[in-house]
């Protein structure tokens, strides 16, 4: 009698295990009834027809990241490259993610992949590592016509690694050291360039200081000569107005004699240290015309200071 009633017992557990369900939040449960679909459980408490109902799939409706196997691709210019990627999906209808597709993800990957090749064999190498944006957005317009009927939509497709094979990275490598050493050398002739016309324009300029410096100098150096000229023959002037206003005072005329007389004699004395020649002093009537001749000197030097000067005119 124990052991069957534990066996009842049991019976009624696995009966209650099998008619009460729940639904986790974000999930559906697909009940079948005799094989056939019934109906789609949405979260929540449920109950069921023990051996009648079953729950014959179940679907979370969260985006899911699948990951996409690396595969080899051959691109416009005959390049091997090994591409994997990872794919975004979410379902959107339960029942056809479970009746109108055997396996939405793997059939998801298969298409993704394909749809990879097809982009990749359009462009050349270098442009597969440039156009990534626009290969998603490929890859993504495609699967999403594709999987419309699985009741999936397909959100994102991001490519992860582009890894090209050994041989083409070595060259890529040799082409990238290459167009280094181009751009070293484009740069430094452009700093050459600039600095030869740097030192052109430096010297340009000092030849110009220099030359507006001699000019400069010169116009000072004529501008003193000029002044000098100016002081000396304002001197001079001022020197004869001074003598002509002595002569005219008493015994100017005597004292001019004497100075001439002086000066006449020191210069002879000159000259006879300085010539070899010997010469013999003239006699007393030579002496005598030559104080007639300062005599009229002065006279006509008399006639001239006595000559009205002309009004100053002022500078204003």
């Amino acid at each position: 009698m124990l052991l069957i009633s534990l066996i009842v017992l049991i019976v009624i557990i696995l009966f209650l295990w099998m008619t009460f369900i729940v639904v986790p939040h974000q999930n559906v449960y697909i009940v079948e009834r005799l094989g056939q679909f019934n109906k789609a459980l949405d979260a929540g408490f449920h109950f069921l027809i023990p051996i009648i109902d079953r729950v014959a799939y179940k679907h979370t409706l969260k985006e899911e990241a699948i990951d996409v196997p690396p595969q080899i691709c051959i691109t416009k210019d005959n390049v091997q490259v090994e591409v994997d990627g990872i794919i975004y999906l979410k379902v959107l209808d339960p029942v056809k993610a479970s009746y109108n597709i055997q396996d939405y993800k793997y059939s998801s990957i298969q298409l993704a992949q394909t749809n990879m090749r097809s982009e990749i064999g359009k462009l050349d190498l270098d442009q597969t590592f440039k156009e990534r944006e626009a290969i998603n957005k490929n890859i993504v317009s495609s699967l999403d016509v594709a999987t419309e009927p699985w009741g999936v939509k397909v959100t994102r497709y991001e490519i992860k690694n582009i890894f090209p094979s050994k041989e083409v990275l070595l060259t890529m490598e040799k082409q990238m050291t290459a167009e280094r050493d181009k751009r070293a050398e484009i740069i430094y002739a452009e700093g050459e360039k600039i600095a030869l016309i740097n030192q052109s324009e430096g010297k340009k300029i000092e030849a110009i200081n220099v030359s507006e410096g001699e000019k400069q100098k010169r116009i000072n150096l004529a501008e003193g000569r000029a002044k000098k000229i100016q002081l000396l023959s304002e001197a001079t002037a001022k020197a004869i107005e001074m003598i002509g206003d002595a002569i005219n005072q008493p015994g100017g005329q005597e004292a001019m004699k004497l100075k001439i007389a002086e000066e006449y004699l020191s210069g002879l004395e000159t000259i006879l240290q300085q010539s070899s020649t010997k010469i013999v002093p003239l006699g007393p009537a030579i002496i005598e015309s030559f104080f007639t001749g300062i005599g009229k000197v002065s006279e006509v030097m008399k006639e001239h200071s006595s000559i009205p000067k002309p009004p100053h005119k002022s500078n204003k």
